[in-house]
């Protein structure tokens, strides 16, 4: 196997760092004019002067810290190691869950089609003591068909809720926090309430599976394998906690590297390694086989949306949808025209720099989406740092992530619509699609945090 650089912590993004020793120097014309040209105001009787960074170890609070201090490979070692001693108190069943976003990195680093290595992977993950090994596509399913239902919802509304449109999607933890922390009132209405998938596979396990297993959800400890470090951070969001059950969703999110790096310390070699079928949450035999949703390596919210918003709102069947590029690949549009007339226009924006362009653009009045599809890498999921750096580090490898573009499109294309797991979940866990129980465990609410920063944070 290949080495693979695997950093402690996510590097400052180069705006970051640029701002922060604008501030070290006291260079206070030129850090409040690079502020007003990015948040477009300035806060005043803080502190902190909030400036273009998503978030990096400057970002956070010491319990923050704290937090995401256990969202590590010992942790996770930790946990293993007891459930080796005779107190069975202490022992948890292990349950990880592997993004489809991550399977494209082992299966370029494995030499091996992606239902291969991911039958490779989860063979070493049960080789450690992990019990059940699941694929979260089926919570994106979830995570699609809640946005789909909120989008027409918002746009039957628009004409008579200010906030209702542009609807901006939650998938992304970086995009999420950089709205609450910096952004604040001027975008967080816009956000769809729909749980991002990991956080919908963390209900799914603690609370539907976990039943299924006769277990309390505090003791099973669930791994979640992700592309992206900000997925540390959305696992530790309170709302993402119960105090009742002390237990989170998502007890533990690594990224595809540090799983990787984990291999090489242990010096496993793919060859050894068993090829294990992935577990079904309704817990069928057999293989549980892989598909994608649409789109170019992430979930595809914008073309899932857009193709039932073409359906259910104007009665066109649209089967095909082409990509306008704007500012550059990051930075598309897609429209559905009639006769001549715009009926719909959204736009997918990855990369920070884009998602400054939209917010600029959204402070003046002038974006003309519904919907914008909001990813903070560069290139979306399958770019995360947790997976696509380069080995010398701090840069995407360009060749990597168009090996794993590759794998991760060979996989077959399955509609959230017509998935029978999905329409047995909504009905035996759920009570229904737009039951109670279906809203608290599949939405959540993000609000503007600007005013609640700990003094010592640095943005």
């Amino acid at each position: 196997m290949s080495e693979v650089n695997i950093p402690k912590r996510k590097e400052k993004c180069e705006n970051c760092t640029k701002q922060c020793n604008k501030k070290k120097s006291d260079d206070g014309a030129d850090s409040h004019q690079e502020r007003d040209e990015v948040n477009g105001q300035v806060h005043e009787g803080s502190q902190l002067l909030l400036s273009a960074c998503l978030s990096c170890d400057g970002c956070l609070s010491e319990e923050e810290s704290l937090k995401v201090s256990q969202q590590s490979l010992e942790e996770v070692e930790r946990v293993l190691a007891l459930n080796k001693k005779c107190d069975t108190s202490k022992h948890k069943v292990l349950v990880a869950s592997v993004c489809p976003q991550s399977l494209p990195f082992f299966a370029v680093k494995f030499g091996l089609d992606i239902n291969e290595a991911a039958h490779k992977l989860c063979g070493f993950l049960k080789s450690l003591g992990v019990q059940y090994v699941f694929d979260t596509t089926l919570a994106a399913g979830f995570s699609i068909l809640e946005s789909q239902k909120e989008f027409i919802q918002r746009f039957r509304r628009r004409h008579h809720d200010s906030h209702a449109l542009p609807m901006f999607t939650s998938s992304c933890p970086g995009w999420i926090r950089y709205s609450e922390r910096v952004l604040g009132s001027l975008v967080t209405p816009h956000i769809c309430t729909a749980r991002s998938p990991q956080q919908i596979m963390g209900c799914l396990v603690k609370d539907y599976f976990s039943k299924q297993q006769k277990l309390s959800p505090g003791n099973v400890y669930h791994v979640l394998v992700a592309p992206c470090f900000d997925k540390k951070l959305e696992a530790v969001r309170e709302e993402f906690y119960n105090g009742l059950l002390e237990a989170r969703d998502v007890d533990c999110v690594l990224t595809s590297g540090e799983i990787y790096y984990l291999m090489e310390q242990r010096k496993v070699s793919v060859e050894e390694l068993d090829s294990v079928p992935l577990d079904h949450v309704l817990g069928e035999a057999g293989d549980a086989a892989l598909v994608r949703h649409e789109g170019r390596g992430s979930d595809g919210f914008l073309e899932h949306v857009f193709k039932h918003a073409a359906k259910e709102l104007f009665g066109l069947d649209v089967h095909e949808i082409t990509y306008k590029t704007l500012r550059n690949r990051d930075f598309q549009e897609v429209t559905l025209e009639r006769d001549g007339e715009t009926l719909l226009q959204f736009a997918a924006v990855y990369g920070f720099r884009n998602i400054q362009t939209l917010v600029h653009r959204m402070r003046k009045g002038r974006v003309p989406y519904q919907l914008v599809e909001v990813l903070s890498c560069p290139g979306g999921c399958l770019s995360g740092r947790g997976q696509a750096e380069s080995d010398a580090g701090g840069r995407v490898d360009k060749d990597l992530v168009q090996q794993m573009e590759e794998a991760y499109s060979s996989l077959p294309v399955r509609l959230p619509e017509v998935n029978p797991t999905l329409h047995t979940l909504y009905q035996d866990w759920l009570q229904g699609q737009d039951s109670p129980q279906a809203n608290m465990l599949l939405h959540t609410e993000y609000r503007s945090q600007i005013h609640t920063q700990p003094p010592h944070m640095q943005w």
